[in-house]
């Protein structure tokens, strides 16, 4: 191992976990499976932690798993020279590999690879293939190209290759995929040859091995085909042993098993030390029940293997039990002990053939795949994959513990996730497949909302995840294995189809966008983009602001906001309303989300529409300006546990009027406003292309950005302070609040440069627009709402002079005004002005400022009183005294 990783790897391990030297040896290191501080591993050579508890734990994990960013960039790290071209390619091979280089000089170069699309390119390792072929691996962040690790030139179908230094027939010959896998057996002194794919048969190398052992007169190998262990190799193993069998030669195979959350191949096995003797035992064991022609011979095989008296074990994809009589073996063992002709072996595998019984209990086979569990909710489910004899899919799917627990519960569950599955196994049996099943099952770590997980640093998206600027699919076991991290979303509320192939990624929409909505549609993308890191701004500066989309119908917002949403991969969707959801689903729909947008839409009104409305309120949101929760619901279990879930997104509202609300919620609002007047035929032309988009060719915006995260935050924490600054020069601007949400959004825009092409005009243009933003938000928060205004006048119009007042029931009308709304609609009425809505002005009123809001009281009437003393007829019935009126303070208007 070089030095300089020699030096990093130690001094990581020290850090994270703790690691004591303890002479050639790093002890006392904290084992991230089961709390303990049993983790060891050479000091000299620290590839493998193992946790010492072997029985209870005895997790073990690769440094390249740990510190992969330590493996990664090797052509930058190792530089070649005159001297030594072959620098990278040494260093790959020797401290990723683990390869001697002694035993491999001469077979391979370093060369480079170039993606002309991407305009990446990587230093590899390159090895001459037959037929003048090559086969080349990238060594420099071979993520950066997709599924691409490898490259091949030239054609290789039937052949292998072989180690140069391998000139003798050897007498038994082990067929792997890869290069590398050839190497690792080389290290341990093992014949092996390289297939280079799963689905290819080297026939044209078998013809030549087997023309060269006639002419030199010697037999033939046997050859022991050890695919990888996933299902394609299991199965062209099985494929290629009886095509060479029947080709005449002696042929078995060899099987790693699954084990922990990856695949391992033959030159992980040697970097962990697992090549020797006892190992190669096993992986002949697993290719041997591979190729078991029936449930017998399985079953023969475990038992020989482990000897156990009863087990379940699957054949043909359907769960199988074993039982052995031991009468009955006893008595056949009597039957054939006379038998001469026949060894011990032979004698017990008949008697066991005669005593044992192989039963069909499932016509599927279950697999238990991991635990999962949601700590807040005491929640908890096992995750099986069930797979099927016949050509259906495999179905993955949880069960509970009590439905583990009966035998009819595991029935009635199975029947109900997978079609036709159907379980005819007793409790015995079921207990006794638990046990093996769920022994060091591994533990998958969940999440109960889709997006960004501060916890562990990562998006968490439907079918791909992105942490530290790398992509991660979605595996086979439905989670998303990053490093030790293995980690899923629970929730299953909004799906999320981001593509996650970049060169289908178009960004020729910035031009339509711009042509429809013009700086508008920028400063709401920017919006967008900064959605997409809201906890991460939130963190730093403690809020991030809402935004607020308006204008007339037919102005353009609902086809910007479902264009805007395509590009995180959410389709045909705008948001929903508050007005008509009860506060328990408003909470839900805040929660299941983080670092995405929650769309607030206003639907249609009408006087029905409105008599039904739920209790909203805007003031209900202030906490999600902090990233804090709206409700607190209890927990389901015996303790007194609240589950307040924090707001982790960001707030999009979208209606037809402006939010009318209190300063503390103005305050937290970016204000835009769309109308008809911009609208002209080829803005109309650009708005349809652009809802022509499909999300397919959106989506990635979501991924480009994210995988930008450093950039787009360091470029964001650079530019905030400087618009800050800006704002403040402009004068009418004086709440702080204001100036930092509005900093914020241009600071936005300055990275949406680095996702999209962004033009320095528009930007300049987009930050001019953000400063008259500001500039009106702080006069809207100066002045009060357009209905509020509208009534001020009609109340000016209406009430008279000071001396002989009409609508002012206060003794003090100089200071005070006390409206009861009735009296006011009543005088309204009658002198033909037209009024708002009585329910909106009673919530807009609160917001008055002009003349400040004070409370709803009752109040001792001058006017009743002075109707009372001067009625005409004595005999009429006095007016109350007191009347229920909003109180104001009098204030000045300038009308």
């Amino acid at each position: 191992m070089n030095h300089q990783l020699h030096s990093d790897i130690t001094a990581r391990l020290e850090r994270d976990y703790g690691f004591k030297p303890s002479g050639t040896w790093l002890t006392k290191g904290k084992c991230p499976s089961c709390d303990k501080k049993e983790m060891f591993t050479s000091a000299e050579h620290p590839w493998v932690l193992r946790c010492g508890r072997a029985n209870k734990c005895g997790v073990e994990f690769h440094v390249k798993e740990i510190y992969s960013d330590l493996f990664e960039s090797w052509g930058d790290r190792y530089k070649a020279t005159p001297a030594e071209p072959n620098a990278a390619a040494d260093a790959y091979l020797r401290d990723a590999r683990g390869f001697e280089l002694a035993k491999i000089a001469g077979w391979y170069t370093q060369e480079n690879y170039y993606d002309a699309e991407k305009k990446i390119g990587s230093a590899t390792v390159r090895f001459p293939l037959a037929n003048g072929a090559w086969w080349e691996r990238i060594i420099d962040r071979p993520d950066r190209f997709g599924d691409r690790k490898a490259t091949f030139r030239g054609k290789y179908a039937g052949t292998w290759w072989q180690p140069p230094s391998m000139t003798e027939i050897p007498t038994e010959l082990w067929i792997v995929e890869g290069i590398f896998d050839t190497i690792a057996w080389l290290h341990h002194d093992t014949a092996a040859v390289a297939a280079m794919s799963c689905n290819n048969y080297p026939g044209t190398s078998l013809a030549e091995l087997a023309a060269r052992c006639e002419a030199e007169g010697v037999d033939r190998p046997r050859l022991v085909w050890a695919l990888d262990g996933d299902r394609a190799g299991r199965r062209y193993a099985k494929q290629w042993v009886k095509r060479s069998r029947e080709a005449g030669w002696e042929a078995t195979a060899a099987v790693i098993a699954f084990e922990g959350k990856a695949k391992l191949d033959w030159n992980d096995m040697h970097q962990r030390g697992r090549l020797e003797k006892k190992d190669i035992e096993d992986y002949r064991h697993q290719g041997a029940l591979l190729l078991a022609e029936s449930a017998p011979e399985k079953a023969l095989l475990m038992y020989k293997r482990h000897g156990w008296n009863s087990f379940s074990f699957e054949f043909d994809s359907r769960l199988q039990w074993f039982k052995l009589d031991l009468e009955r073996y006893a008595k056949a063992r009597d039957q054939f002990e006379g038998d001469k002709e026949k060894s011990d072996d032979e004698k017990r595998d008949l008697a066991l053939t005669e005593s044992g019984t192989v039963t069909e209990i499932a016509n599927c086979y279950p697999t238990a795949l991991y635990y999962q569990a949601n700590l807040l909710t005491d929640e908890s489910w096992y995750y099986f994959r069930i797979d099927f004899p016949h050509d259906g899919p495999s179905v993955n799917n949880t069960f509970t513990g009590g439905q583990l627990a009966s035998a009819s519960e595991f029935k009635k569950r199975l029947l109900g996730i997978a079609a036709g599955a159907v379980f005819t196994g007793n409790a015995h049996q079921l207990d006794a497949m638990l046990k093996r099943w769920l022994a060091k099952i591994k533990t998958v770590e969940t999440i109960d909302f889709i997006g960004y997980s501060r916890d562990h640093g990562a998006w968490v998206f439907n079918d791909v995840a992105v942490k530290a600027g790398k992509t991660v699919p979605l595996n086979d076991e439905d989670f998303f294995d990053i490093g030790r991290l293995s980690i899923k979303s629970l929730n299953r509320s909004v799906d999320l189809a981001i593509n996650s192939d970049l060169k289908e990624f178009s960004t020729d929409w910035v031009g339509l966008l711009w042509q429809c909505y013009h700086h508008k549609g920028i400063a709401a993308l920017a919006f967008w983009l900064g959605s997409l890191f809201a906890e991460q701004i939130r963190q730093r500066h403690k809020s991030y602001p809402f935004i607020e989309l308006v204008g007339e119908p037919g102005a353009g917002k609902s086809t910007l906001i479902e264009f805007l949403w395509r590009l995180v991969g959410r389709s045909d969707y705008e948001g929903f309303d508050p007005s008509k959801s009860t506060m328990a689903a408003r909470a839900r729909n805040f929660s299941q989300v983080s670092n995405l947008p929650v769309v607030l839409i206003e639907g249609d009104r009408t006087e029905e529409d409105r008599n039904k409305q739920k209790g909203f309120d805007w003031d209900e949101l202030k906490p999600l300006y902090n990233g804090r929760s709206v409700y607190s619901r209890g927990v389901k279990n015996s303790g007194n546990e609240t589950y307040e879930p924090p707001f982790r997104g960001a707030l999009t509202i979208s209606q037809n009027a402006p939010v009318a609300a209190s300063d503390a919620i103005m305050q937290r609002i970016l204000h835009i406003s769309f109308d008809l007047a911009s609208h002209t035929p080829e803005s109309k032309a650009a708005a349809d292309a652009l809802g022509q988009i499909g999300v397919d060719r959106l989506s990635g915006f979501a991924l480009k950005a994210t995988l930008a995260e450093q950039a787009v935050l360091a470029t964001f924490e650079e530019r905030v302070p400087f618009h800050e600054k800006a704002l403040l020069k402009l004068g009418g601007v004086r709440n702080l609040r204001i100036v930092k949400n509005h900093a914020q959004l241009a600071a936005l825009v300055d990275a949406l440069a680095l996702v999209v092409p962004l033009g320095t005009a528009e930007r300049a243009e987009t930050h001019a627009f953000i400063e008259d933003m500001a500039t009106e938000r702080q006069e809207a928060i100066n002045a009060d709402h357009q209905v509020v205004q509208e009534f001020w006048d009609i109340y000016d119009f209406l009430n008279g002079d000071d001396d002989v007042p009409v609508l002012n029931h206060a003794r003090k009308g100089d200071a005070e005004i006390a409206i009861n709304l009735n009296h006011f609609v009543a005088v309204a009425t009658d002198r033909r002005q037209q009024i708002p809505e009585l329910r909106d002005l009673k919530k807009l009123l609160r917001t008055s400022r002009v003349r400040k809001f004070v409370d709803v009281k009752p109040v001792n009437s001058v006017i009743n009183d002075r109707y009372n003393k001067s009625k005409q007829h004595p005999d009429a019935p006095d007016r109350p005294a007191t009347v229920k009126c909003w109180v104001f303070q009098a204030g000045t208007r300038n009308n």
